[in-house]
Formats: C-alpha cells, structure tokens, sequence
C-alpha cells in the first residue's frame, strides 16, 4: 500500500501521513509506504494518484489545498472532486494570526485600524500562493476590507524568517509551525483562524469574534482513485477511524498541532465539496475581483 503525499519529506503532511500509514500498517497487517511527490503545486502527485489503479493500494494524503487548486489552477489534467473519492478525514489544523511585534496592534481591531491608515503598506507572508496561509490573508482582507500586498514564499520557514526579521508584518501560519515563536515572543498572537477557541491558546480570540464569517484551518484526510471498490473505502475509514479514537494517536496530532477529525466517507465528500466551493469563491474575488456573497 501507499501513500502518496504533495510535499517534501519531514513537513507537516509528510509527518501526518506516516502517522497514520503506521496506524494502518499495525491494524491490518500490511505495510503501508509514503510516496513523496511534490511539485506543480501538489498537482503532480495528485495526478499520479488520479491515474493509478483503482485496486485499493494507492491513497493519496488530501488537504485543502486540493479544494483551493481546484480553482486556481486553469488547465489541471483531471478534476479534484470527480477523480478521487474522498476516504476519510483525519485532522483539522488551525492557524494562526500573527504579526512582528514592531506592529503596533494588540488585537485584531487593532491590526484592521492600521492597516485602513496604511493601505497598500502592509506586507502579509505567506508559504507560497496558494497556501493556507495565503488564502487565509486574502479572505481576511475581503471579509475586514483591507488593502495588503501578499508576499509569497518558497515554504513556511523562509516566510516566517522575514516575518520574525521585520521584512514583513502579518502571517497566518499554521500553528504548528508558530507556537514556539509565539510562547516565546518573538511574535505577538492576535487571533486564531477557527470558528472556536482553542484549548491550547485559549485566551486568544478568535478572527471570527471581530470579523464576523471569518473561518480558515486546513483540513487533512485520504482519499483514493475513483473507482477503488466502496468495501475498501469503507474498511480503511472504519480503521482511521478507530485510530482518531485512540488516545496515543489522538496526542500526536495535538502534538503537531492539530485535532482530531473523523468523518464517515460521505460527510468527507461534502466537506470538500464546501471546502472547494469556499476558497474558490476567495480565488475568483482575488484574481477577477467578484464579491464573496
């Protein structure tokens, strides 16, 4: 069996999908290998797993940075949404509003009156365009009506690296990734990007609590070639499931910043679905300038 991930060895994903590969490995019986494919933008490992055989022993590890390709890219060689069936979701990880403590804002309304004063002035980093943490900056600027100018980069390291240097001002990084700067103040926390508090941080509020309808976190699961027979899908969503479920495992994603998600493989497909329709709306407001309704 494999896992074909998006990205490079020892991120994030990569860290996640052999988390659970071990899970499964050890439940059923057969090894599970991650396969890393970057490039394109996840595109190309995404199309190597739309074109693999239908026989079960092919996963690819999904994020919503498949829901936000979907729209952003023009020409892609297969279609998101039709050409993987959606396994099972694993965890949802939030992210988190920073700024360099230069910035003279303390709390969101804060950061939104700055920013109205200086508009076009304020550099927003991001890992790349197309990222989370630049779809989370560009539908915090739709939704408070600020003017900022998104610098991407190549990854979340270099782009807090200039955040942390005073290059640029803002971030919505994941929170793994951020933490460590923030208990250590070496960035100022002002949010984070989920409908609820989080325990870890629970005396950070929320976006949503002074920009009403702001919601972003990515969302991580499996998904499988369209075609892959519907007691395979079932079975390795009852199995991660029962992982979700296991207290050692659930600790690990804490670990890494993010939470527990099961899902049955139908409530899966509906969230992508949403998660698809959502950021495609902030794709065509940023690059055609439609309005999100």
């Amino acid at each position: 069996m494999r896992i074909i991930v998006v990205a490079a060895a020892g991120g994030g994903s990569d860290i996640l999908a052999r988390l659970i590969g071990q899970w499964l490995s050890q439940r059923l019986g057969q090894p599970f290998v991650v396969e890393n494919r970057p490039g394109g933008g996840g595109n190309i490992g995404t199309e190597a797993a739309v074109k693999a055989a239908p026989d079960g022993y092919t996963l690819l590890l999904v994020s919503s940075s498949h829901a936000i390709n979907a729209t952003l890219y023009d020409k892609l060689n297969f279609v998101f949404l039709r050409d993987i069936v959606p396994v099972a979701s694993i965890s949802r990880d939030p992210q988190i509003m920073v700024v360099n403590p230069s910035v003279p804002a303390a709390s969101v309304p804060d950061f939104i009156a700055y920013a109205k004063a200086r508009p076009g002035r304020i550099n927003f980093a991001s890992a790349g365009t197309g990222t989370g943490p630049h779809m989370a900056g560009e539908l915090f600027k739709l939704i408070a009506g600020v003017d900022m100018v998104h610098v991407p980069y190549r990854g979340g390291g270099p782009a807090l690296a200039d955040l942390i240097g005073g290059q640029t001002q803002l971030m919505f990084p994941g929170l793994t990734a951020a933490i460590a700067y923030v208990l250590a103040g070496t960035l100022r926390p002002l949010a984070v990007t989920t409908a609820a508090r989080l325990q870890v941080l629970p005396e950070i509020p929320t976006v949503g609590e002074f920009v009403p309808g702001y919601e972003a976190s990515a969302v991580f699961g499996l998904g499988a070639p369209t075609g892959t027979p519907a007691e395979v899908v079932n079975l390795l969503n009852q199995e991660v499931n029962a992982g979700l479920a296991d207290p050692r495992l659930s600790a690990r994603l804490a670990d890494l910043g993010g939470s527990a998600f099961p899902n049955t493989p139908t409530e899966f497909t509906t969230l992508l679905a949403n998660e698809t329709e959502k950021w495609g709306k902030v794709v065509r407001a940023v690059r055609f300038g439609e309005r999100i309704q």
